[in-house]
């Protein structure tokens, strides 16, 4: 009869346990990943990582925010770097990777339902992009994957690189 209680208290206190840690988790948003964070564990963003690391901004994304970021893939560097007949190590050496970079946030958390056909939108370049819809695009490069959530803000995922 002990041994019945004893298991008992066990399964309700391993219960409990389970269930205030996954209360406690809802509540501390640091769970979640920040920007940077999160477009390194997709994978698909080597080439980003490595320019934000380049450029200096890799703290700033860090930050609190919110930001909202339009993310090209490692596909759409490789269409850049063809197109301007560059190597990589080229791109990350330019004097304006800064500037290009930050041509691809918005400060603020923008959402794609928060999105109108023809909007302007100032990035932290101080340049604005346009937004047009059906299909989802920023200027010419179309929003391929949209509303990826992070601590510090959100991404859109981009198949082209946004030059200012």
């Amino acid at each position: 009869m002990k041994k019945k209680k004893y298991v008992l208290v066990i399964f309700v206190l391993i219960m409990f346990m389970s269930v205030a840690n996954g209360v406690l988790a809802q509540e501390n948003p640091t769970n979640k990943k920040d920007i940077v964070d999160t477009a390194v564990a997709a994978g698909d963003f080597t080439t980003l990582a490595a320019a934000l690391k380049k450029a200096g901004l890799v703290e700033t994304l860090k930050g609190e925010g919110p930001f909202t970021v339009f993310a090209p893939t490692d596909a759409a560097f490789e269409k850049l770097l063809k197109k301007l007949d560059i190597t990589a190590e080229e791109l990350l050496a330019r004097d304006d990777l800064k500037e290009i970079l930050l041509y691809h946030v918005l400060s603020g958390k923008v959402m794609s339902s928060d999105l109108k056909d023809g909007m302007k939108a100032e990035t932290l370049a101080k340049k604005s992009v346009e937004i047009s819809l059906d299909p989802v695009k920023v200027n010419n490069a179309n929003v391929v994957k949209a509303d990826i959530q992070a601590s510090n803000g959100v991404i859109h995922v981009i198949d082209e690189v946004l030059l200012p």
